[in-house]
Protein backbone atom coordinates (compact mmCIF):
# COMPACT_ATOMS: atom_id res chain seq x y z
CA UNK A 1 0.00 0.00 0.00
CA UNK A 2 3.05 2.26 0.87
CA UNK A 3 5.49 0.85 -1.63
CA UNK A 4 9.00 2.67 -0.81
CA UNK A 5 7.63 4.01 2.84
CA UNK A 6 10.52 1.26 4.12
CA UNK A 7 12.63 0.64 1.60
CA UNK A 8 14.38 -2.91 0.59
CA UNK A 9 14.13 -5.59 3.32
CA UNK A 10 18.01 -5.73 3.16
CA UNK A 11 17.71 -1.54 3.95
CA UNK A 12 14.55 -2.27 6.35
CA UNK A 13 17.09 -4.86 8.35
CA UNK A 14 20.09 -2.75 8.55
CA UNK A 15 18.70 0.49 9.11
CA UNK A 16 15.92 -0.65 11.79
CA UNK A 17 15.86 -4.21 13.26
CA UNK A 18 19.48 -4.78 13.99
CA UNK A 19 20.03 -1.26 15.89
CA UNK A 20 16.22 -1.38 17.48
CA UNK A 21 16.94 -5.77 18.94
CA UNK A 22 20.36 -6.02 19.31
CA UNK A 23 21.35 -2.42 20.32
CA UNK A 24 18.15 -1.65 22.04
CA UNK A 25 18.26 2.06 19.86
CA UNK A 26 15.42 4.04 21.19
CA UNK A 27 16.24 6.78 18.93
CA UNK A 28 15.77 4.74 15.91
CA UNK A 29 12.56 2.61 17.12
CA UNK A 30 10.94 6.30 17.69
CA UNK A 31 11.73 6.87 14.01
CA UNK A 32 10.15 4.12 12.69
CA UNK A 33 7.18 4.47 14.74
CA UNK A 34 6.84 8.36 13.47
CA UNK A 35 7.03 6.34 9.97
CA UNK A 36 4.32 4.17 10.67
CA UNK A 37 2.00 5.66 12.86
CA UNK A 38 -0.04 7.55 10.46
CA UNK A 39 -1.10 4.12 8.59
CA UNK A 40 -1.68 2.09 12.04
CA UNK A 41 -4.97 1.80 13.32
CA UNK A 42 -5.18 0.22 17.23
CA UNK A 43 -7.44 -0.14 19.81
CA UNK A 44 -6.82 -1.95 22.79
CA UNK A 45 -8.26 -3.88 25.55
CA UNK A 46 -8.03 -0.52 28.07
CA UNK A 47 -9.71 1.45 25.33
CA UNK A 48 -12.50 -0.75 24.70
CA UNK A 49 -13.47 -2.10 27.99
CA UNK A 50 -11.90 0.63 30.37
CA UNK A 51 -13.66 -0.66 33.48
CA UNK A 52 -12.77 -4.63 32.93
CA UNK A 53 -11.65 -5.69 36.33
CA UNK A 54 -8.36 -6.49 37.01
CA UNK A 55 -5.54 -9.14 35.21
CA UNK A 56 -3.29 -10.38 37.88
CA UNK A 57 0.01 -12.54 35.84
CA UNK A 58 2.00 -14.50 37.85
CA UNK A 59 5.19 -16.99 37.11
CA UNK A 60 5.38 -20.34 38.92
CA UNK A 61 9.09 -21.68 39.21
CA UNK A 62 8.98 -25.29 39.45
CA UNK A 63 12.28 -27.19 40.51
CA UNK A 64 12.32 -30.71 38.15
CA UNK A 65 12.76 -33.93 40.07
CA UNK A 66 16.09 -35.35 40.11
CA UNK A 67 15.31 -37.85 37.06
CA UNK A 68 13.24 -35.03 34.81
CA UNK A 69 16.76 -32.93 35.55
CA UNK A 70 18.92 -36.23 34.57
CA UNK A 71 17.21 -36.69 31.07
CA UNK A 72 16.94 -32.55 30.32
CA UNK A 73 20.94 -32.27 30.69
CA UNK A 74 21.06 -35.41 28.44
CA UNK A 75 19.02 -34.31 25.18
CA UNK A 76 20.45 -30.62 25.73
CA UNK A 77 23.96 -32.08 25.78
CA UNK A 78 23.08 -33.91 22.78
CA UNK A 79 21.43 -31.59 20.51
CA UNK A 80 23.80 -28.66 21.97
CA UNK A 81 27.14 -30.98 20.33
CA UNK A 82 24.92 -31.68 17.64
CA UNK A 83 23.38 -28.37 16.31
CA UNK A 84 26.00 -26.05 17.22
CA UNK A 85 28.37 -27.78 14.82
CA UNK A 86 26.03 -27.90 12.25
CA UNK A 87 25.21 -24.36 12.52
CA UNK A 88 28.54 -23.38 12.62
CA UNK A 89 29.31 -25.16 8.99
CA UNK A 90 26.17 -24.90 7.30
CA UNK A 91 24.50 -21.49 8.55
CA UNK A 92 21.19 -21.16 10.54
CA UNK A 93 18.78 -21.06 7.81
CA UNK A 94 19.80 -25.01 6.88
CA UNK A 95 19.23 -25.80 10.09
CA UNK A 96 16.08 -24.40 10.93
CA UNK A 97 14.12 -27.46 11.29
CA UNK A 98 16.69 -29.66 13.03
CA UNK A 99 16.83 -26.50 15.38
CA UNK A 100 13.39 -26.49 16.12
CA UNK A 101 13.00 -30.30 16.66
CA UNK A 102 15.76 -29.83 19.57
CA UNK A 103 14.48 -26.98 21.40
CA UNK A 104 10.63 -28.44 20.87
CA UNK A 105 11.95 -31.95 22.62
CA UNK A 106 13.95 -29.54 25.45
CA UNK A 107 10.63 -27.57 26.04
CA UNK A 108 8.82 -31.38 26.10
CA UNK A 109 11.04 -32.64 28.95
CA UNK A 110 10.87 -29.51 30.70
CA UNK A 111 7.05 -30.51 30.71
CA UNK A 112 6.92 -34.17 31.17
CA UNK A 113 9.56 -36.60 29.89
CA UNK A 114 6.63 -39.09 29.62
CA UNK A 115 5.73 -36.85 26.55
CA UNK A 116 9.47 -38.21 24.45
CA UNK A 117 9.67 -41.56 26.96
CA UNK A 118 6.96 -43.09 27.25
CA UNK A 119 8.52 -45.86 29.32
CA UNK A 120 9.49 -43.47 31.42
CA UNK A 121 7.94 -43.82 35.38
CA UNK A 122 9.73 -40.77 37.02
CA UNK A 123 8.00 -38.04 37.95
CA UNK A 124 7.73 -33.84 36.70
CA UNK A 125 8.21 -30.97 39.32
CA UNK A 126 6.35 -28.69 37.07
CA UNK A 127 3.47 -30.92 36.66
CA UNK A 128 3.13 -31.94 40.11
CA UNK A 129 2.81 -28.16 40.94
CA UNK A 130 0.22 -27.72 38.40
CA UNK A 131 -1.74 -30.78 40.01
CA UNK A 132 -1.80 -29.07 43.14
CA UNK A 133 -2.68 -25.53 41.96
CA UNK A 134 -5.64 -26.98 40.08
CA UNK A 135 -6.64 -28.61 43.23
CA UNK A 136 -6.47 -25.76 45.51
CA UNK A 137 -8.23 -23.77 42.93
CA UNK A 138 -10.93 -25.77 42.99
CA UNK A 139 -11.27 -26.78 45.92
CA UNK A 140 -11.61 -22.78 46.95
CA UNK A 141 -14.66 -22.53 44.61
CA UNK A 142 -13.12 -21.18 41.59
CA UNK A 143 -12.98 -22.30 37.77
CA UNK A 144 -9.69 -22.61 36.07
CA UNK A 145 -8.63 -22.75 32.49
CA UNK A 146 -5.45 -24.75 31.50
CA UNK A 147 -4.09 -23.88 28.39
CA UNK A 148 -0.87 -26.05 26.51
CA UNK A 149 0.60 -25.82 23.15
CA UNK A 150 1.06 -30.05 23.53
CA UNK A 151 -2.34 -32.05 23.46
CA UNK A 152 -0.24 -35.15 25.04
CA UNK A 153 0.43 -33.22 27.97
CA UNK A 154 -2.61 -32.60 28.10
CA UNK A 155 -3.61 -35.94 28.04
CA UNK A 156 -1.24 -36.50 30.96
CA UNK A 157 -2.86 -34.07 33.44
CA UNK A 158 -6.70 -36.09 32.27
CA UNK A 159 -5.15 -39.24 33.60
CA UNK A 160 -3.85 -37.43 37.11
CA UNK A 161 -7.36 -35.25 36.95
CA UNK A 162 -9.21 -38.92 36.94
CA UNK A 163 -6.89 -40.26 39.85
CA UNK A 164 -7.81 -37.35 42.09
CA UNK A 165 -11.62 -37.45 41.24
CA UNK A 166 -11.42 -34.16 39.79
CA UNK A 167 -14.35 -33.42 36.97
CA UNK A 168 -13.15 -32.06 33.85
CA UNK A 169 -13.21 -30.33 30.17
CA UNK A 170 -11.41 -30.64 27.24
CA UNK A 171 -11.30 -28.87 24.23
CA UNK A 172 -8.65 -29.91 21.29
CA UNK A 173 -8.60 -30.10 17.63
CA UNK A 174 -10.19 -33.23 17.83
CA UNK A 175 -13.35 -31.73 18.51
CA UNK A 176 -16.19 -31.04 16.37
CA UNK A 177 -17.81 -27.70 16.33
CA UNK A 178 -21.28 -28.89 17.35
CA UNK A 179 -19.71 -30.57 20.45
CA UNK A 180 -17.13 -27.88 20.83
CA UNK A 181 -20.16 -25.07 21.55
CA UNK A 182 -21.44 -28.15 24.22
CA UNK A 183 -18.52 -27.97 26.05
CA UNK A 184 -18.09 -24.21 25.83
CA UNK A 185 -21.73 -23.95 27.17
CA UNK A 186 -21.52 -26.48 29.68
CA UNK A 187 -18.56 -25.04 31.23
CA UNK A 188 -19.93 -21.48 31.22
CA UNK A 189 -23.44 -22.40 32.90
CA UNK A 190 -22.47 -25.34 34.68
CA UNK A 191 -20.45 -25.91 38.41
CA UNK A 192 -20.23 -30.01 37.20
CA UNK A 193 -16.86 -29.00 35.41
CA UNK A 194 -14.85 -26.32 37.24
CA UNK A 195 -11.39 -27.63 35.20
CA UNK A 196 -11.23 -26.78 31.49
CA UNK A 197 -8.30 -28.24 29.59
CA UNK A 198 -7.39 -26.56 26.41
CA UNK A 199 -5.24 -26.89 23.86
CA UNK A 200 -3.90 -23.26 22.52
CA UNK A 201 -4.40 -23.88 19.05
CA UNK A 202 -7.97 -25.30 19.17
CA UNK A 203 -8.87 -22.29 22.05
CA UNK A 204 -6.76 -19.50 21.65
CA UNK A 205 -9.18 -17.60 19.80
CA UNK A 206 -12.75 -16.73 19.12
CA UNK A 207 -14.02 -18.18 23.08
CA UNK A 208 -15.94 -16.67 25.57
CA UNK A 209 -15.04 -17.90 29.07
CA UNK A 210 -16.15 -15.67 31.27
CA UNK A 211 -16.91 -18.29 33.99
CA UNK A 212 -13.18 -18.67 34.75
CA UNK A 213 -11.42 -16.47 37.02
CA UNK A 214 -8.01 -18.62 36.68
CA UNK A 215 -5.71 -19.36 33.84
CA UNK A 216 -2.70 -21.78 34.08
CA UNK A 217 -0.55 -21.47 31.34
CA UNK A 218 1.21 -24.43 31.51
CA UNK A 219 4.22 -23.84 28.26
CA UNK A 220 5.31 -20.50 27.93
CA UNK A 221 5.38 -20.22 23.60
CA UNK A 222 7.64 -18.08 21.74
CA UNK A 223 4.61 -15.08 20.60
CA UNK A 224 3.88 -13.84 24.02
CA UNK A 225 0.77 -12.15 21.75
CA UNK A 226 -0.74 -16.31 21.81
CA UNK A 227 -0.13 -16.57 25.40
CA UNK A 228 -2.48 -13.24 25.61
CA UNK A 229 -4.82 -14.46 23.38
CA UNK A 230 -5.29 -17.67 26.06
CA UNK A 231 -6.15 -15.18 28.86
CA UNK A 232 -8.37 -13.05 26.56
CA UNK A 233 -10.84 -15.98 26.61
CA UNK A 234 -11.56 -14.85 30.15
CA UNK A 235 -10.15 -11.40 30.69
CA UNK A 236 -12.88 -9.73 28.54
CA UNK A 237 -16.00 -8.29 28.20
CA UNK A 238 -18.76 -9.40 30.73
CA UNK A 239 -16.11 -10.55 33.08
CA UNK A 240 -16.94 -9.57 36.85
CA UNK A 241 -14.32 -10.52 39.02
CA UNK A 242 -9.87 -10.32 38.98
CA UNK A 243 -8.63 -12.53 36.72
CA UNK A 244 -5.24 -14.66 38.08
CA UNK A 245 -3.20 -15.88 35.51
CA UNK A 246 0.20 -18.08 36.39
CA UNK A 247 2.76 -18.83 34.15
CA UNK A 248 4.55 -22.28 34.80
CA UNK A 249 8.24 -22.62 33.82
CA UNK A 250 10.58 -25.19 34.84
CA UNK A 251 13.83 -23.70 36.62
CA UNK A 252 17.19 -24.01 34.40
CA UNK A 253 15.61 -24.95 31.00
CA UNK A 254 15.24 -23.30 28.08
CA UNK A 255 11.58 -21.97 29.36
CA UNK A 256 13.41 -19.30 31.54
CA UNK A 257 15.33 -18.47 28.15
CA UNK A 258 11.65 -18.09 26.49
CA UNK A 259 11.08 -16.14 29.04
CA UNK A 260 14.40 -13.91 29.14
CA UNK A 261 13.90 -13.57 24.89
CA UNK A 262 10.75 -12.52 24.94
CA UNK A 263 11.51 -9.78 27.53
CA UNK A 264 14.44 -8.27 25.25
CA UNK A 265 12.40 -9.12 21.60
CA UNK A 266 9.74 -6.81 23.34
CA UNK A 267 12.03 -4.31 23.98
CA UNK A 268 11.23 -1.40 21.58
CA UNK A 269 8.02 -3.33 19.71
CA UNK A 270 5.42 -1.64 21.75
CA UNK A 271 6.89 1.77 20.83
CA UNK A 272 6.42 0.90 17.44
CA UNK A 273 3.30 -1.72 17.10
CA UNK A 274 1.94 -4.79 19.07
CA UNK A 275 4.02 -7.62 18.84
CA UNK A 276 3.01 -10.26 16.95
CA UNK A 277 5.90 -11.89 15.67
CA UNK A 278 7.68 -15.47 15.55
CA UNK A 279 10.77 -15.15 18.04
CA UNK A 280 12.28 -18.11 16.07
CA UNK A 281 12.30 -15.90 13.04
CA UNK A 282 14.82 -13.72 14.01
CA UNK A 283 17.03 -15.97 15.94
CA UNK A 284 21.19 -15.81 15.61
CA UNK A 285 23.75 -18.12 16.44
CA UNK A 286 24.66 -16.76 19.83
CA UNK A 287 20.93 -16.91 20.66
CA UNK A 288 20.97 -20.18 19.88
CA UNK A 289 24.02 -20.52 21.80
CA UNK A 290 22.41 -19.17 24.90
CA UNK A 291 19.07 -21.55 24.65
CA UNK A 292 21.20 -24.49 24.90
CA UNK A 293 23.52 -23.40 27.28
Amino acid sequence: LNKGLLKSSRHFEQEYVKPIEKDADKDKADELRKLVHPFVLRRTKKQVASDLPELIEKTVSCSMSKEQEKRYEEVKSEYRNQLLGMVEEEGLKKNKLSILQGLTKLRLIADHPKLVDRQYTGDSGKHQSILDHIETVVKEGHKVLVFSQFVGYLRILQNDLDRLELPYLVLTGEVNTQERRKRVDDFQNSDQHPIFLISLRAGGVGLNLTAADYVFITDPWWNPATEAQARDRTHRIGQTRNVMSYKFISSGTIEEKILQLQERKKGFAEDVIKLEENILKSLDVEELKKLFS
